[in-house]
């Protein structure tokens, strides 16, 4: 019965150290960091998408049209 209960007492302080430590990366800390980097990473995108949609692609195309006017 002693056995037991020395058992018993030793996985509970085996259990309470574990849940009470906080060294080491956890699932949640690593979910917030990708999720950072997502959001980041498509803010980015965002802004080069509307970076070249609006003010590099008319002005490039527009200098195209002007090299190749052979008539002007």
């Amino acid at each position: 019965m002693t056995a037991v209960k020395n058992t018993a007492a030793s996985l509970v302080f085996r259990s309470r150290h574990i849940l009470s430590e906080s060294a080491g990366e956890g699932y949640i800390d690593t979910a917030i960091k990708i999720l950072i980097a997502v959001v980041l990473g498509a803010l980015l995108l965002a802004g080069l998408y509307a970076l070249f949609g609006e003010t590099v692609l008319p002005t490039l195309t527009q200098r195209i049209k002007e090299m190749f006017n052979y008539a002007g």
